[in-house]
């Protein structure tokens, strides 16, 4: 396999003088596993224990002074105390009491070095689980990022050439073709690294198989609620040709479920960061907050799933330009996943512009947080004054500078507003480089 960038946050926890035990969370096959067996190398010690062998969560439920606890978990694994160590707990949602013992861990044995995964955490949390508020840390994992996959794949000299995005330009054509491939393949990291070693998108059918039903076999994981473990199927189902749509819960996709129904299996699927329901804002300025009483934009957690599951990736596979297919909706799919690796914050959500209901339709795909100034961010191809909800945002918004994202090498233009009201500056961003938007929109807000 190939090195995951969260290591490098992984080695900023392990620095850190304020360090407390790390619940790693991501969905299923994301890779949380491999990337702390790989970090697991760091350290003159190294032990390993998952939770979904039921003797090993014996151990750890046992009523003993956690004391007792480290000790034995040293012998166990015909270890010494010497030098610094690593213990990691995976699959720790099977066990509750072991959850709740990560303060003592924290309290009582600072040295030692703890990390947790688990997919569906809070679920647990939701059973009244004593959950250690407060002595913990979180640092959320998502698929490969295109920057990744370009390592994976073995470039890592387009990596470093990426660094300096003025220097992209000049092999463009380049770069554009290997996020064509990201964009068919997806990011989840089995599947990267058998596409790097055969280069054959058939070829990674039984892998994509795979995961979709063992993300449907955990369907009970989520939930014992007949109705809404029907509707989570379902979801899982036919949701995936819904991407970067704005959907309407009551009767999704068709199907005869309920509002609440729906919007619970929604829930659910989010706390196991499958997806996200991305909602609206009329705010041009930060703090901007979401209307949740309006519909949602669905976007899942990997593109390369959702072209296998939707079986579109024929049409895919013919076609030179990502924002001439699915009327630009996976476009902007491929979008929100990057922006996503943009930060490692727990809590971070994203948002689109909405002018408000009744106002033309004027909407902006995202809007995204950098240095206190909300910056629109459309994905489309056009002349930039066909751009008229990206004007309309501007025109409201204190901002003097917007993104688009497009197929096409990246260029600044300085533009004046439909109207004629405000001139601003306009990033021309490929998609490519959408993992370097906040470095980029930052060099130009310095030179306004």
């Amino acid at each position: 396999m190939f090195k995951r960038n969260i290591i490098s946050e992984l080695s900023k926890w392990k620095a850190s003088d304020y360090r407390k035990p790390l619940i790693l969370r991501g969905a299923r096959q994301v890779g949380k596993t491999t990337t702390v067996h790989e970090f697991g190398k760091a350290y003159a010690n190294y032990l390993y224990y998952n939770l979904e062998d039921i003797s090993n969560v014996n151990i750890f439920e046992q009523d003993r002074p956690i004391a007792d606890l480290v000790n034995f978990l040293y012998l166990n694994r015909n270890q010494k105390k010497l030098g610094e160590t690593l213990l990691f707990i995976d699959e720790i949602q099977n066990s509750p009491r072991t959850i709740a013992k990560l303060r003592y861990f924290y309290e009582e044995v600072p040295d030692l070095h703890v990390i947790t995964a688990g997919s569906l955490l809070e679920n647990v949390v939701d059973l009244k689980a004593s959950f250690p508020v407060g002595r913990v840390q979180y640092l959320p994992m998502y698929p490969c990022s295109f920057r990744e996959f370009l390592i994976a794949m073995g470039e890592e000299h387009l990596v470093e050439i990426m660094k300096m995005p003025d220097d992209t330009v000049a092999i463009h054509a380049s770069l554009q073709s290997f996020f064509n491939q990201f964009f068919i393949v997806g990011g989840m990291p089995e599947i990267v690294a058998r596409y790097a070693n055969y280069r054959d998108v058939v070829a990674l059918d039984d892998v994509f198989e795979a995961l979709l039903q063992n993300y449907r076999d955990d369907v009970e994981k989520y939930v014992n609620k007949k109705t809404v473990n029907e509707a989570v199927r379902f979801i899982l189902t036919y949701g995936w040709e819904k991407a970067g749509e704005i959907i309407r819960l009551g009767n999704f996709a068709n199907s005869s479920y309920a509002s609440r129904e729906v919007g619970e299996a929604f829930r659910l699927l989010q706390k196991a960061m499958l997806l996200e329901l991305v909602y609206p804002t009329t705010s041009t300025v930060v703090p901007a907050l979401p209307e949740l009483r309006r519909m949602p934009k669905l976007i899942w957690f990997d593109t390369g799933m959702v072209n296998y599951a939707a079986q579109v990736r024929g049409e895919i596979l013919g076609n030179i330009d990502i924002l001439d297919l699915w009327r630009g909706r996976i476009a902007e799919q491929i979008v929100a996943q990057e922006l996503l690796t943009l930060n490692y914050k727990i809590g971070q959500k994203r948002c689109f512009w909405s002018k408000g209901e009744g106002c033309n339709g004027a909407e902006v795909d995202f809007v995204w947080v950098v240095d206190g100034q909300l910056i629109p961010i459309e994905v489309k191809s056009g002349h930039n004054s066909k751009l008229k909800s990206l004007h309309s945002f501007i025109d409201q918004s204190t901002t003097r500078v917007a993104v688009r994202v497009w197929s096409q090498p990246l260029s600044i233009n300085h533009v004046k507003t439909s109207f004629g009201k405000k001139d601003f500056t306009l990033i021309n961003l490929p998609f490519y480089l959408v993992g370097d938007l906040e470095n980029v929109v930052r060099r130009v807000i310095r030179n306004i």
